[in-house]
């Protein structure tokens, strides 16, 4: 599976190393492209966001807030998942995601 933003491939990973909540798909931050995401400050705790928010940089520029993670999710959404999904990347609409055996540019077939 790969997520794509303008034209660029900004994570790849194999389907089941995807987790899927709620219609979103989580993909394993060792398959984030190096160097695409940059954190945003924390939210403030008040208002209840759990959330790590990133942008996405594509060459120069950054585009806010398409990406977020929760690094410490709550015991019962990892129990709902059925996989403890620290850190995993879902991605806004804007990112394409792309289903299947998706080889890296320039990989072997």
């Amino acid at each position: 599976m790969q997520a794509v933003f303008e034209g660029a491939v900004i994570a790849n990973a194999d389907d089941a190393d995807v987790v899927v909540i709620e219609g979103d798909r989580y993909f394993p931050p060792t398959s984030i492209t190096e160097g695409v995401l940059q954190a945003a400050p924390p939210a403030d705790p008040s208002s209840g966001d759990e959330r790590q928010h990133y942008s996405i940089r594509v060459g120069e520029q950054a585009h806010e807030d398409l990406a977020w993670a929760y690094l410490h999710p709550a015991a019962e959404a990892v129990e709902r998942a059925g996989v403890d999904f620290s850190g995993y990347v879902a991605f806004a609409p804007a990112v394409t995601v792309r289903e299947g055996v998706v080889p890296q540019e320039g990989a072997l077939p």
